[in-house]
């Protein structure tokens, strides 16, 4: 089961006309609609499930721009603007805490791929920089390891997933958004081309424009229209300790495992190095194309080919708009918890920080990323589609970047000038 989110006091029902509409109540739509209502742009939110269900909630909590890619960093550092911001526009604590972010090494040869990447991000003026295995103790002190080295961002931080997006939707209504749950959006309405309306489970929708920010089920909308989307689905499987007196405020990442200090003095703990694939149609498609993460990353995946195969080749990939859609079968994604992995995680964080052997697990949950070829997202215009936009694809550092995300999302739907260059983030790149 997904961690258990502020409520949010949303919509019983919707106008038949708004400007614009946004697929997705996850946190990147959410940020996008709180945009467009400080603006004075009326918007409608339709969420099929419940708001931030899926990996909005899920994710780690992680702000930060270590180990991204160059050409991502720019959104990364807009958001770290906006986090800062967040509470007082919100008028709420979403747990936002810029207290850095560290990656440790356990060989020379994984130090050599922070060293390459401060390398390649050194025109950007970060505040990255290599840490010795003193300087790891030093900071978060009690460990065991003897590190190789890593590498460390002061600026870097985290928030509080179940805490955030329910904030900005709070925000994003009383600002005159409006927000409805337990809506699915069947398909796009068209007329001479160009998107005019969504059809909804509750009846259709007028509008100028669309933003289409379904994470990992944006795919199958697209699939609907004839529009291919290369996305992937990947699984993380996550644990909550209870309150513990760790070793730091840091959040710490190792090549098997990861921590991070949560709001009520536990723990966030993954194992790091390692994702549940579950073999999917998709997986087959679109393969061809991820062969290069494939090869870099394939110690990572453990894949597998089960019920999720049967599950998804039940979900249809064409429907027409008044019948029943697979985002209707499906409300939300609740993959179940990998213990395993779990343990994996505890143990090898035990190894390196014996504190963590006092650790008591308050809760476990798994969630589904939506990964692209180059693990940048999609944000932008859908060409053979006019007036759809997406934000989608986040890879699983989306909830870093979301505040950016979505504001360059708002932008780009009403044709004003971006946050930041969106030209990396490109459907058609």
């Amino acid at each position: 089961m997904a961690p258990v989110i502020t409520p949010v006091k949303t919509s019983a029902g919707f106008p038949s006309a708004t400007t614009v509409v946004i697929i997705g109540g996850g946190i990147v739509g959410l940020t996008a609609a709180l945009t467009l209502a400080e603006r004075n742009i009326p918007v409608v939110v339709l969420e099929k499930g419940h708001l931030a269900g899926e990996q909005s909630s899920r994710n780690l909590g992680w702000v930060r721009k270590t180990s991204r890619l160059a050409e991502d960093i720019p959104l990364a550092l807009a958001a770290d603007r906006l986090w800062a911001e967040m509470n007082e526009r919100t008028g709420s604590d979403v747990g936002y805490r810029q207290a850095g972010i560290m990656f440790t090494s356990r060989s020379e040869a994984q130090l050599a791929v922070h060293e390459r990447w401060l390398q390649s991000v050194a025109h950007l003026g970060l505040d990255s920089r290599l840490l010795s295995r003193q300087q790891i103790n030093g900071l978060v002190p009690e460990g065991l390891e003897p590190w190789a080295g890593g590498i460390y961002t002061p600026s870097d931080g985290r928030a509080e997933p179940t805490r955030a997006a329910s904030a900005i939707a709070s925000a994003a209504i009383a600002r005159g958004a409006v927000v409805v749950e337990h809506c699915a959006v069947r398909a796009l309405a068209l007329s001479a081309g160009r998107v005019s309306g969504v059809v909804t489970e509750q009846g259709e929708i007028r509008c100028e424009r669309v933003l289409l920010a379904g994470g990992v089920w944006s795919r199958r909308f697209l699939g609907n229209h004839g529009v291919s989307l290369a996305t992937l689905p990947l699984i993380c499987t996550v644990m909550r300790t209870r309150p513990l007196a760790g070793p730091t405020e840091i959040a710490v990442g190792a090549p098997d495992f990861s921590f991070r200090k949560h709001i009520d003095g536990g723990f966030i703990v993954t194992q790091r190095g390692a994702l549940d694939a579950a073999l999917t149609l998709d997986h087959l498609l679109l393969g061809s194309r991820y062969l290069p993460q494939l090869r870099a990353q394939r110690s990572a995946l453990r894949i597998s080919l089960g019920r999720p195969f049967i599950r998804d080749l039940a979900l249809a990939r064409r429907w027409r708009a008044d019948r029943l859609s697979p985002f209707e079968r499906v409300r939300t994604l609740d993959p179940a918890a990998n213990a395993a992995l779990n343990q994996e995680a505890i143990t090898n964080l035990c190894a390196a920080w014996p504190v963590f052997k006092q650790a008591q697990l308050a809760e476990a949950w798994a969630g589904v990323i939506d990964v692209t070829p180059d693990s940048n997202p999609y944000i932008g215009a859908v060409a053979a589609l006019p007036g759809l936009t997406v934000a989608t694809g986040f890879s699983g550092h989306g909830f870093g970047t979301s505040p950016a995300a979505g504001q360059l999302a708002a932008d780009l739907v009403t044709d004003s000038t971006p946050l930041i260059d969106p030209a990396p983030y490109r459907v058609d790149r």
